[in-house]
């Protein structure tokens, strides 16, 4: 990222906005961001209740940062990204029992009830994978392949250098690997190949 795109920041507008008391500032951030912020608590946390009021808090936060915000340190987005990712980590080192195997069903009509099945089964054993990962790792992985963020980025916003992420990622990709390994054949056979 150059100096010019942080300069350029997309949100410019909502935030100042929203420091001069206008709603419709957060509006058009909310519908600019909220389902990228609240995928990405539900990618972290499993759960789709505790992704929205991540969200929630997130876009509250916003509010209240924005009459503080000085453009030119880092995009409004990474600033929200990094929000939404500490208050996963935080909620996910306060309960530490298994989330739960089930997801939602998957709704697709032109797919047959085994079809569904299957893939049901295939993201459970992801998932458990996933939920095994050390909080910060699976940080890393859900930045970087669900919400498709930089590296540079992805550093930016778990407040590490660009060498720890990348070493972050490289070992929840690992561990996945390993979990995911035995399960291989199943899990082919689950995405249809």
């Amino acid at each position: 990222m150059t100096d010019h795109d942080i300069k350029t920041d997309p949100d410019k507008g909502f935030v100042l906005a929203m420091a001069a008391g206008d709603p419709r500032g957060l509006s058009g951030l909310m519908d600019e961001h909220l389902s990228r912020i609240t995928a990405l608590a539900y990618h972290m946390l499993g759960d789709q209740m505790a992704a929205e009021d991540i969200a929630q808090d997130v876009f509250l936060k916003a509010w209240l940062k924005a009459g503080d915000w000085e453009f030119g340190n880092a995009k409004f987005i990474t600033w929200m990204r990094r929000v939404a990712t500490n208050q996963c980590l935080d909620r996910l080192r306060k309960r530490k029992e298994v989330l739960s195997d089930t997801l939602p069903e998957q709704v697709d009509g032109a797919a047959s009830a085994e079809t569904k099945m299957t893939v049901s089964e295939t993201k459970t054993q992801v998932t458990k994978a996933m939920t095994a990962l050390p909080d910060r790792q699976r940080a890393a992985l859900t930045l970087s392949h669900f919400d498709y963020v930089s590296q540079s980025e992805g550093a930016k916003i778990l407040e590490i250098s660009e060498a720890a992420y990348e070493s972050l990622l490289s070992r929840a990709r690992r561990a996945l690997r390993t979990a995911l390994l035995p399960q291989k054949d199943s899990l082919m056979e689950g995405l249809g190949q």
